[in-house]
């Protein structure tokens, strides 16, 4: 049974009630999470600043910003992610989360211009219509205050391509198919959510450069795109990610060439990152 939901598509729903999300950034997404975590670790403002976690799911990222010192409010459309991360906020009395709420990132039940940082760490993914997604970033730009940052994330329209490659997924013919209509309109769409959830659900896989002009076009200047996994995530690297010494040496690899434009789209991650004027 798929818990209670807002503004969220019922197969989208359907995927994240299996759990297969769960552990992801604990297993094969540890390099999307060390990315992330030095990304924001770079362009967030120190604490105690306001963060939006507009997305933030079971509160991966928002619960050691809590823990950091920052001031947290997580919102997320599946019922269940909430309860979690209220459970988990509960666990750490020290250093909770300020809130954490049900709700639609383009309907965010914030003032204006609370906030010095918004995240939009999964958001864009789901929105299908560019529509939708203008009016998520638009609400980020409305809840954050002169001079705040937004850190938002991207599926890349290479994705597929790279992780069947990776995972020898493209060796099945409905999976190549997919492939191919990510590539034709971004739009990824699996037959069988059900019986193969590794390969994702419905999502929009952005280009680099729609990516940028979303942004923009929702008001926010002096936008970066950067790589998160960058040319790294044509390796399986956790035995590197376990040993201090290579981690880093690994990590600085990718910053060298993570704003390199020609070698963006090789990420299956984007992150735009972005200031309200």
């Amino acid at each position: 049974m798929v818990s209670a939901s807002v503004g969220i598509d019922p197969e989208i729903a359907a995927h994240y009630e299996l759990g297969v999300e769960r552990d992801r950034l604990a297993t094969w997404g540890r390099l999307e999470a060390a990315r992330t975590q030095e990304l924001l670790g770079r362009y967030l403002p120190p604490p105690p600043a306001v963060i939006l976690d507009v997305g933030g799911a079971e509160g991966a990222y928002a619960l050691p910003l809590a823990r950091a010192g920052y001031t947290v409010h997580l919102l997320d459309p599946m019922d269940s992610h909430v309860e979690t991360a209220r459970s988990a906020s509960a666990a750490h009395a020290g250093a909770p989360l300020a809130s954490a709420a049900v709700g639609d990132a383009r309907a965010v039940p914030y003032d204006d211009a609370i906030a010095d940082a918004v995240l939009l760490l999964g958001p864009l993914y789901h929105l299908i219509a560019a529509g939708d997604r203008a009016l998520a970033l638009r609400e980020a730009h409305r809840a954050l205050r002169p001079g705040g940052v937004l850190l938002a994330a991207a599926i890349s329209r290479f994705a597929s391509t790279l992780d069947g490659i990776r995972h020898r997924y493209i060796y099945d013919p409905t999976f190549e198919r997919i492939v191919e209509g990510d590539l034709r309109d971004g739009v990824h769409r699996n037959p069988d959510v059900m019986g193969h959830p590794e390969w994702f659900t419905l999502a929009y896989f952005h280009a680099p450069q729609t990516l940028r002009d979303e942004v923009q076009g929702a008001g926010f200047s002096d936008v970066q795109l950067l790589a998160i996994e960058g040319i790294a995530a044509v390796a399986q690297l956790n035995d590197a990610l376990d040993d201090p010494v290579r981690r880093e040496t690994l990590l600085r690899a990718i910053r060298r060439v993570e704003a390199e434009p020609s070698l963006l789209g090789a990420s299956p991650h984007l992150m735009a990152i972005a200031a309200k004027s």
